[in-house]
């Protein structure tokens, strides 16, 4: 990509990562179409950058606001290099102890709505930016790796998610010009384990305070203590990672993240090489 000034189409601007990016993309004399739910919540942020930010309102699990939003921001700015598809929120419960309304909730919002984001970036992308091509970052988390119990609902929608843009990285012609990466977050300082985040009762099967569940829980009553990421550095390591002529599918970031995609790795060879012998006479005999 070009070093002009680039502009950036970012979900979920309102706090977090998404917040983080924008602010950060601003001071760097980029341009910015910031989506949320209240655009009013950076009513400062507009009048401090009025020719270089725009802020739309945006619910991701309605397609058509999705596409109007796409087409607001061509007419302002004409072009869009940057997609990062970050809208999302948690739910913590044991599978039981969910209602069937978070849980439809948490995938309209945390896969349907990223979905239909990534799939119109895709199209702006090859059909309205001259010349062609673009960034998609997809924000998914270290719950896309591995699943952990209290959060399953969460974890699902991530892998989900992970799947999809991981299929869509690999179907898009070389010829577009689009990149595509899945930024997997640890545990980062932000709005998610705590405004973001929805908390069920506690299933009456799940009290024992030794499940992990339950334990998971008591993280998330001091999330300071264990949520240790800073999210202006993740916004600055997403910053550079635009510029990277060959950019990774995925990118872990922080250690936690970083040592459960290890973990993931090795276990999943580990038990491919214990077990590959289950497999030698599957096969149709002619």
């Amino acid at each position: 990509m070009s070093s002009a000034p680039k502009v950036w189409f970012i979900t979920g601007s309102s706090s977090g990562f998404g917040l983080a990016v924008t602010e950060l993309a601003l001071q760097r004399g980029d341009k910015v179409v910031a989506t949320l739910r209240k655009p009013i919540v950076l009513a400062e942020l507009t009048s401090k950058y009025p020719d270089t930010l725009l802020l739309l309102k945006l619910d991701v699990t309605q397609s058509e606001e999705v596409k109007s939003t796409f087409a607001t921001a061509r007419e302002r700015f004409g072009r869009i290099d940057v997609v990062l598809s970050n809208a999302g929120y948690g739910v913590i419960s044991e599978i039981e102890g969910t209602s069937e309304k978070n849980a439809r909730g948490l995938f309209e919002t945390n896969f349907w709505g990223a979905s239909y984001v990534c799939r119109e970036a895709v199209r702006f992308f090859r059909e309205e930016n001259q010349p062609v091509g673009g960034r998609l970052i997809q924000v998914s988390s270290v719950s896309g790796i591995a699943s952990s119990p209290g959060s399953a609902w969460y974890c699902a929608s991530k892998f989900a998610i992970e799947a999809l843009a991981e299929a869509l990285a690999a179907e898009v012609s070389p010829s577009w010009n689009i990149k595509v990466t899945i930024v997997e977050p640890g545990p980062f300082r932000t709005n998610c384990p705590t405004t973001n985040m929805v908390t069920e009762p506690i299933h009456p099967a799940y009290n024992d305070p030794v499940l992990p569940s339950m334990q998971l829980r008591n993280v998330m009553s001091n999330t300071d203590t264990a949520f240790t990421g800073d999210p202006t550095k993740l916004a600055e390591a997403i910053y550079k990672l635009v510029y990277l002529e060959d950019p990774p599918l995925g990118l872990p970031l922080h250690n936690i993240a970083v040592e459960t995609l290890r973990a993931k790795g090795r276990h999943l060879i580990d038990i491919t090489d214990t077990w590959a012998s289950w497999s030698d006479d599957m096969y149709v005999k002619e």
